[in-house]
């Protein structure tokens, strides 16, 4: 069969992210790979409760069409849930979401025109760049300092291209679990608002912090509507409910809105209402506390493996999140490394496919949600033979 794909597609792959889901399925590897919560920490038996309950007493709202915006006591509890980040707004001021990732897609295709220019965190998250080249975008990547992106490259980078807009994970950033300091938090959004120029804030993690204190979304330090912030249920309750949000300007969000009635007309009703029902119940931000001990542990046991490491050994020291990022000393290669890593039954993520222009092979991504901290230890300790033999070699 001849069949012609449109040119947008090409050198679209998702390899990568296939061979994170292969690897995650192999119950005899231990997966630093992927970036799943822990299902220790899904709220099951709750749920279950909630689902029966809720159908019974709203079965004929929630099994017919709704509205594409999302359900309306959802949109009210979201506003609840988004003021520990200092953010003050209204249900005409947030759209659900199918997962927060959606709103990186939404965001980017009523934004971007073939050769516009994106500028984000590099490395940044694999699933946005990929995004991005659907889309034909130029992705130019700002460096990443301890405390977020370099500001003062940044600044060029706008003077230079005049981007569409800026992609940001400021808080336990995915891949390097970075946060980014109050004094650049407020930075960008100044600098979005002389300039213009409009951010995405995507925030899927900033729940999870095992150690500091919270900090302002950017979106909070913006009073001339130039942030957009993305949120999600997916690390804090359950990603198989789909349930995300995004927060901005009404107008904007309404041409959102209108090319998302074109993929899915609406988010899920009953995962809406089970959110919101969770949430209502008093039952969200306890969850969180409950869970946090558990991520802690597994993040210090990850930490204390790197005593297994070859000297010269780089790694990031998240205060939350789900990811520590690592770099090889010397000329060993982590995207070369990864198969034999593979063979001892230990898995990561090289880190040259969270850049936009590829490289940096002596960089790689570690999770530590999904696995036990026995395995943890474990994995740790073979990763670290590994790199080491293959430093002597």
């Amino acid at each position: 069969m001849s069949f012609s794909f449109a040119a947008r597609t090409d050198g679209i792959s998702g390899s990568a992210i296939r061979e994170i889901l292969k690897l995650m399925v192999d119950p005899a590897i231990i997966s630093f790979a992927g970036g799943n919560p822990s299902a220790d920490s899904f709220p099951t038996e709750e749920l279950a409760e909630l689902s029966c309950s809720l159908l019974q007493s709203e079965g004929a709202r929630i099994l017919q069409y709704g509205t594409t915006e999302g359900w309306a006591p959802l949109r009210e509890s979201i506003c609840q849930v988004v003021k520990p980040r200092r953010m003050r707004v209204s249900p005409e001021e947030v759209l659900i979401l199918t997962g927060s990732s959606q709103g990186i897609e939404l965001f980017t295709k009523i934004s971007i025109n073939p050769g516009d220019v994106i500028l984000c965190e590099t490395p940044t998250f694999l699933g946005a760049l990929q995004t991005f080249a659907t889309y034909q975008a130029k992705v130019v990547g700002i460096p990443m300092e301890e405390d977020g992106m370099e500001m003062a490259a940044l600044e060029r980078a706008i003077a230079q291209y005049r981007p569409k807009f800026i992609y940001t994970i400021p808080t336990f950033q995915n891949p390097t679990g970075i946060t980014m300091s109050p004094a650049k938090r407020q930075q960008l959004a100044t600098l979005a608002a002389q300039t213009d120029t409009m951010v995405l804030e995507d925030d899927p993690y900033g729940s999870l912090r095992y150690a500091g204190e919270d900090l302002p979304s950017i979106y909070s330090l913006d009073p001339s509507g130039h942030v957009i912030h993305l949120l999600s249920f997916s690390k804090t309750v359950s990603p198989g409910l789909r349930v995300g949000a995004a927060i901005g300007k009404p107008d904007i969000l309404r041409k959102m809105t209108v090319n998302k009635q074109g993929m899915d007309t609406h988010t899920s009703n009953l995962s809406q209402a089970l959110i919101d029902a969770y949430i209502r119940q008093d039952r969200y931000f306890p969850h969180i506390a409950e869970i946090i001990p558990a991520y802690r542990d597994k993040l210090h046991t990850m930490l204390d493996g790197f005593v297994h490491f070859p000297q010269g050994t780089m790694h990031t020291t998240p205060q939350g999140g789900l990811f520590v990022w690592c770099e090889l000393p010397g000329s060993l290669s982590a995207t070369a490394l990864m198969q034999t890593a593979v063979d001892h039954k230990v898995a990561y993520v090289p880190g040259t496919h969270f850049y936009p222009e590829g490289g940096h092979d002596h960089t790689f991504r570690l999770n530590f949600s999904m696995c036990s901290v026995e395995q943890i230890a474990s994995g740790m300790r073979t990763l670290g033979q590994v790199f080491t033999q293959a430093q002597q070699k």
